[in-house]
């Protein structure tokens, strides 16, 4: 298991020192230790961990509206540290960030869990953001080709695949991008459809 920089937030001294152990148990570097929930917020921004270690019940802000502050800013695997499997408390911890629970008594291989869960549960959520992104970016990108396609065919009077051929071999000359050179078209277009 790769070495993990690790934020753990608690306000009972015992349960994060508990925390503080298990963690370096599983070759993890504890860059910081909060004793609630606004601290873990500030140290969340200083400090840059991998993995933050939350538990529900703290002071001045509890752990689902520190994941909240948290995950606002930067996302990042977040567990909540609970003694209780409350099914609407976990729903409202899912929708402010959090991947993954910790139930106490905490052991390590219940940490080892939690956090193996929650570091996979972010992965997926990166790279349906990055497919997310890439198919975005790819639709866009058709749709400006139709338009330059559509205004080659209007200006030159060819046919579709005589102003896609165009395009092509405009943007192989150039060195350029397809997109860029359908950009290029639309944006010097004289007469644009309303």
């Amino acid at each position: 298991m790769e070495s993990l920089r690790v934020l753990i937030a608690d306000d009972e001294e015992a349960i994060r020192a508990a925390l503080v152990q298990l963690s370096q148990a599983l070759s993890h570097q504890v860059v910081a230790q909060a004793r609630d929930g606004h601290e873990a917020v500030m140290l969340a921004r200083t400090t840059d961990p991998d993995v933050i270690l939350l538990d529900i019940r703290m002071p001045h802000m509890d752990g689902i509206e520190a994941a909240r502050a948290i995950t606002a800013e930067r996302m990042v695997p977040i567990i909540i540290v609970t003694a209780h499997a409350d099914h609407s408390l976990m729903e409202e911890a899912a929708e402010a960030g959090v991947f993954s629970y910790l139930l106490k008594p905490i052991t390590l291989q219940r940490l080892a869990a939690a956090i193996s869960t929650a570091r996979a549960r972010f992965s997926d959520l990166e790279l349906l953001r990055a497919e997310v992104g890439d198919l975005k970016t790819a639709l866009e990108a058709r749709k400006l080709i139709e338009r330059a396609k559509g205004i080659l065919m209007r200006d030159m009077r060819v046919g579709e695949q005589e102003a896609y051929r165009w395009l092509k071999r405009t943007s192989s000359h150039h060195n350029r991008k397809l997109s860029d050179v359908a950009r290029r078209i639309v944006a010097l277009d004289r007469h644009p459809a309303n």
